[in-house]
C-alpha cells in the first residue's frame, strides 16, 4: 500500500494548489500536520504564478495499491 499526505493550500491569489509527500511518518496528527503547513505558508518559499500560499484548505493521506506487472 503506497501512502501520499497530500497538502492543499490557497494562494492570496485565490487559487488552489497541493504539495504531495511520498511516504509520509506513521502516526502524523492533524494537529503537526496544521503547524507544518503553516510554516511552510510563512515560508514564503512556494508560489503559484507569482502569488504566494496564503492559507491552509486541507490536508489528507491517501492510500492507494500497486499492483507491479513486469
Amino acid at each position: 500500500m503506497a501512502k501520499t499526505l497530500q497538502l492543499n493550500f490557497t494562494t492570496v491569489a485565490g487559487k488552489q494548489t497541493s504539495l504531495s509527500v511520498d511516504h509520509p511518518r506513521a502516526g502524523l496528527t492533524a494537529v503537526e500536520v496544521q503547524a507544518a503547513m503553516e510554516q511552510i505558508i510563512g515560508s514564503g518559499t512556494f508560489e503559484v504564478d507569482g502569488s504566494p500560499l496564503g492559507a491552509v484548505k486541507s490536508a489528507r493521506i491517501v492510500e492507494r495499491t500497486v499492483t507491479e506487472l513486469v
